[in-house]
């Protein structure tokens, strides 16, 4: 597969690279564009794969483009890359923030299939979440590739365009959630008595490892939590007083918040 990318930013960089150590792609197989030069440089010290000037130069010679530019350049990078190819087909996923399937077909040529993703920077680590839908024109096949290499970086899960907002909401904005949550955790390990580095640490590994208990035993949370919950405990005074504080409540009305706030900067 030739993959292409436009915008050699940290996230484009990120995809890349997961995608060639997955085996998705060859590192040779690689063509980015981007106007900073400094992000050229870095994308081929990460990659090893080829710059070329623009968007055109991109597209004219792969099959696969990742757009990652930011939302307004979107259309623009679109019709660039049209008129450089003629009546050729090519597959584009964007990741750009908002911008809807109708506004990428819209502004794409009507033998572009377009796929919207929403990864999160998480995917800097390779463990990232992305949320995924096919336009008009795509495929299942289209549909696996973008599986492919997002889940080269992490989980890729595929959802109806309707359900986009709520990724962004989750997983999208997700990771400061949990890094306000690993710092509220040290902080209680430093009150009581924890050194600072220490308390951080602790905190940290113990939301890794309770994350990877979910994804690599399938059980439900709450039945994992109830292993760690013995009668008159530890662990069911701390939740106790969770609940009494609002926790739950406050995490899930963060997710609708931020849904809705995805919802408005759509326009809808």
């Amino acid at each position: 597969m030739k993959l292409g990318v436009i915008g050699c930013g940290k996230m484009g960089t990120a995809l890349v690279e997961g995608a060639i150590r997955a085996g998705v792609v060859r590192a040779e197989e690689v063509t980015g564009c981007d106007p900073v030069a400094a992000a050229r440089e870095v994308f081929l010290q990460a990659t090893g794969g080829t710059v070329v000037a623009d968007a055109a130069g991109v597209a004219a010679v792969s099959e696969v483009i990742l757009l990652c530019t930011k939302p307004q350049d979107v259309a623009a990078a679109l019709g660039e890359m049209g008129r450089a190819v003629g009546a050729e087909e090519r597959l584009v996923i964007s990741i750009a923030a908002g911008v809807t399937l109708a506004s990428l077909e819209a502004a794409a040529p009507g033998h572009f299939r377009v796929v919207r993703a929403m990864p999160n920077t998480p995917a800097l680590v390779g463990k990232g979440a992305a949320g995924f839908c096919l336009g008009s024109r795509a495929g299942s096949a289209d549909g696996e590739i973008a599986r492919g290499l997002l889940g080269a970086v992490g989980l890729a899960v595929e959802v109806p365009e309707k359900l986009m907002d709520a990724v962004t909401g989750l997983s999208g904005s997700g990771p400061a959630y949990g890094y306000l949550m690993i710092e509220a955790l040290a902080d209680g390990g430093v009150r009581m008595g924890l050194p600072r580095a220490e308390a951080l640490k602790l905190a940290a590994q113990t939301m890794l490892g309770a994350a990877a208990m979910v994804l690599e035993t399938g059980m439900h949370p709450a039945a994992l939590k109830d292993m760690v919950t013995s009668p008159g405990g530890t662990t069911i005074a701390g939740l106790a007083e969770m609940e009494r504080l609002g926790v739950r409540a406050a995490l899930i009305e963060a997710v609708s918040a931020a849904t809705r706030r995805a919802q408005e900067l759509g326009g809808k």
